[in-house]
């Protein structure tokens, strides 16, 4: 996914599905948030869409629609 894409709505979805496809993970029934999660999870990352206010993970794919503040590390 293009980083600078900004994906909301039904798209934000169908990413999130795919990715969770992807990754052998049931997504049915399951609220966006929390499918983010598994696939976050599930890929070995932190589960933190949408629950930090700041963020230093630029290489996150979902970054553009978490809405958490970027911020660079050094």
């Amino acid at each position: 996914m293009d980083k600078g894409k900004f994906l909301k709505g039904p798209s934000l979805t169908a990413f999130a599905r795919k990715k969770a496809a992807e990754l052998g993970l049931d997504g049915k029934g399951v609220k966006l948030v929390e499918l983010i999660h598994m696939v976050q999870e599930k890929e070995g990352n932190a589960d933190c869409f949408k629950r930090q206010e700041s963020c230093g993970q630029l290489d996150c794919c979902w970054q553009a629609s978490c809405g958490a503040k970027m911020e660079k590390t050094i």
